[in-house]
């Protein structure tokens, strides 16, 4: 199924057909070529918007995920009754934030937007980090999905999760 990448700032460079190549790498590491998933990359203004209004905080982010299916179990894939329930969900990636983030830690920039995604994909596959359990959990299924993308396109990336509070 698709791939949808939308580049809705104007802040940021955004090299799509990098970021598209390396979301198709996490799709198949994960075995979920055949959802509809969504990448929208916004500015500060808009992550903040969101998150104030999703999560009551009033603060920029770098990524938040909205789920297609509701309830999924971490591990399990989502069930499908018809082939419009195809779809994983939408993960906004706040590029404005990330990229300031990767100034002050020296960080590659499109690195750290493949890393945010992976853990956005975690999200809508139902991983959370509210609880030191969950945190854990999450923390192995992003060791497991960067180990097998830097396995395959030998670039070295670390799993978010190592640096996420438990209400992040």
């Amino acid at each position: 199924m698709g791939l949808v990448l939308r580049n809705l700032q104007k802040v940021v460079p955004i090299r799509r057909a990098r970021l598209r190549r390396d979301v198709d790498t996490l799709r198949h590491i994960l075995g979920i070529q055949k959802f509809d998933l969504g990448i929208i990359c916004v500015d500060n203004r808009r992550i903040q918007e969101l998150n104030q209004l999703y999560r009551k905080k009033n603060s920029p982010t770098d990524v938040l995920s909205f789920a297609f299916h509701e309830n999924i179990r971490p591990g399990k894939m989502p069930r499908h009754l018809h082939r419009d329930e195809l779809n994983l969900g939408d993960i906004f990636l706040g590029v404005e934030f990330v990229m300031k983030q990767c100034e002050e830690d020296l960080l590659d920039f499109h690195g750290a937007l493949t890393v945010i995604t992976a853990h956005g994909i975690c999200h809508l596959l139902g991983y959370r980090h509210e609880t030191s359990e969950e945190l854990t959990e999450m923390l192995q299924k992003e060791s497991y999905i960067l180990s097998e993308y830097n396995r395959l396109t030998g670039r070295q990336l670390e799993p978010l999760t190592k640096l996420c509070s438990l209400d992040t």
